[in-house]
């Protein structure tokens, strides 16, 4: 039998519980939704972590067990702990898939993987989204309608200040004219990052099932097949070039 892919959903959870419209469209919180979906996909096993929980829910053994994180953040990135981030980028590092949703792509886990500012320009302007598939048979795509129309979201534009990713998936259109690459994948060490753009709070995004589809298909796609120790050696420690 073939071993249920473990993924880690992380989320603040500040915004469901200070703002009761919010805390109406997700009563379970963000990370309860995406949970709740990729639980009923069959072939993972979600389990969800917050950042008030004890070590923001991210212990050396949580993440020891994670194949895949997905990250949502927005008001509270500066709360993060060092050593926490520190400890994820480890573990990316070493095999884990990281997915960053959204308004992590301010996140100090995203920021240090990309190793750029991350910055973009944003509108919350409720307006229409228009993403177009740019890889067509990748597996983050199986089964995803091209193009995916959001009625109501808020819009990201580029410039987008990311390292060139080495597959871009998804590119968005909005309603003001702008542009932005809004499904991006990048290989860091033995793992992989995915970033995804849709998902602002005030808005059901992640009641869609299509992009539920795209968090889900990301997931396996990210999933280690093992993990790797990675370590620094030098030539006397492995013994190369000795007489």
């Amino acid at each position: 039998m073939t071993k249920a892919i473990a993924v880690t959903v992380w989320n603040e959870f500040r915004h469901e519980k200070s703002n009761a419209e919010i805390g109406k469209i997700y009563p379970e919180g963000m990370h309860g939704a995406i949970a709740a979906h990729l639980n009923a996909a069959g072939g993972i096993e979600a389990r969800t972590a917050t950042l008030d929980e004890p070590e923001h829910g991210l212990t050396e053994k949580i993440l020891a067990g994670t194949d895949v994180l997905t990250w949502w953040g927005h008001m509270a990135h500066g709360e993060v702990a060092d050593e926490i981030v520190d400890r994820v980028q480890e573990h990316v590092i070493a095999g884990m898939g990281l997915i960053c949703l959204h308004s992590a792509h301010f996140s100090k886990i995203f920021r240090r993987m990309m190793g750029t500012t991350c910055s973009l320009k944003w509108r919350e302007a409720a307006e229409r989204e228009v993403l177009w598939a740019t890889k067509p048979g990748h597996p983050i795509l199986a089964g995803v309608e091209d193009p995916i129309i959001l009625e109501h979201t808020e819009m990201y534009g580029e410039f987008f200040d990311i390292p060139e990713p080495e597959a871009t998936i998804f590119i968005s259109s909005f309603a003001g004219g702008e542009v932005f690459r809004s499904g991006c994948v990048w290989a860091r060490g033995a793992g992989k990052v995915f970033y995804f753009r849709p998902g602002h709070e005030t808005f059901p995004i992640f009641h869609d099932p299509r992009i539920l589809k795209v968090v889900e298909n990301a997931c396996r796609f990210l999933a280690p097949a093992a993990r790797s120790e990675v370590t620094v050696s030098h030539r006397k420690d492995i013994g190369w070039f000795e007489k």
